[in-house]
């Protein structure tokens, strides 16, 4: 009697142990999976998961469509020329200022004032209060422009316009005044950084233009953006509305995008544990109910729970991983149809 009683707890023990065993692991992988799938739709907001490649990596097949963060210093392949002026600078962007020295009205409260300065724009004398004797030219014969290399590369992907216009810095840029066609070697002469009109460059006057040019530097630059053939590229479909990004130095992912979550770590073995808690508590169950010891059919009874739970939670997300867990689902099924067909 103590002996049948005895057996009986220690049955309802192992009945409730292996209950929970089964629930541990299908909650062990219904919090991997949901970690996962958290950690994607954050990504999701700046165009995808993000995939760090060496310096010098360079289009591979299956990166088309992937985002990329790449880390080194940009490299000018064909670099960016002025042809009015026939200077060409090794840099990203070159951008040429152009700037007249004209009459500027100055109010304080209610007195009004005018001093000569360099001026990027036409400044319309007529609306000043005072326009006799501080009349402007009316138009610039030159204008600022920008001019971007042909050919950026960063490792061996080229930078599309978008990227390439987002690199950060400027630089003041000597221009080499015996490059000057003829035709602007008459007018133009170099005074510190500028080349100038002034006869005497110390002293300009009404109508002096002053040209300058400032480029962008060449410096260690981290990159995120999205894999398009051998260009990179902006997500058009981020969330964020923007879908790359382009910072100074080598920045880890996280100081780029500080709203993403950790990444979730050994999730391979998170799901390895969860199938072998879910066999280990079938394989109590079959013990104390069935009296059969049977290892290969709790493995399968534990892989058909985990994996019909992991089947459902990445329906509609991943269909990869979907179907990885589907094929573990029944792949347990049939092998423990096929185990308790045996045991007949």
């Amino acid at each position: 009697m103590k002996l049948t009683r005895r057996m009986s707890v220690r049955g309802m023990a192992c009945n409730i142990v292996g209950a929970l065993l089964v629930l541990a692991g299908i909650g062990l992988v219904a919090m991997t999976t949901r970690s996962q799938l958290s950690y994607r739709t954050a990504v999701e907001r700046h165009g995808g998961e993000v995939v760090s490649l060496d310096r010098d990596a360079g289009p591979q097949a299956g990166q088309h469509g992937r985002m990329v963060r790449l880390v080194g210093t940009p490299k000018v392949v064909e670099a960016p020329l002025d042809p009015d002026f026939n200077q060409r600078v090794s840099t990203p962007v070159l951008v040429r200022h152009v700037e007249m020295f004209q009459w500027r009205e100055i109010r304080i409260g209610d007195i009004v004032h005018y001093e000569l300065d360099w001026v990027d724009r036409p400044l319309d004398a007529s609306h000043f209060a005072q326009p006799a004797g501080h009349l402007n030219p009316t138009s610039f014969p030159l204008s600022g422009k920008q001019f971007d290399a042909g050919l950026v590369q960063l490792g061996g992907f080229k930078f599309s316009p978008t990227l390439l216009h987002a690199l950060p810095g400027s630089e003041q840029v000597t221009p080499d005044p015996k490059l000057l066609p003829e035709n602007l070697a008459a007018s133009f002469s170099a005074y510190q950084d500028y080349l100038v009109t002034s006869a005497h460059p110390g002293d300009p006057r009404l109508g002096d233009l002053r040209v300058s040019w400032e480029a962008v530097p060449l410096q260690e630059v981290t990159v995120i953006a999205r894999v398009d053939g051998d260009r990179l590229v902006p997500a058009v479909d981020a969330a964020d509305g923007k879908g790359y990004d382009v910072e100074i130095g080598n920045v880890p992912l996280i100081n780029v995008f500080p709203d993403l979550p950790v990444p979730p770590q050994y999730v391979v073995i998170e799901q390895v544990l969860a199938v072998l808690l879910a066999a280990l508590g079938a394989f109590l169950l079959l013990v104390t109910q069935r009296d059969r010891r049977d290892v290969l059919l709790a493995l399968a009874l534990g892989t058909l729970a985990v994996g019909t739970v992991a089947s459902v939670l990445w329906l509609g997300r991943d269909a990869l991983m979907l179907c990885t867990w589907l094929v573990l689902a029944l792949l347990g099924f049939g092998i423990a149809i096929w185990r308790l067909q045996r045991m007949q």
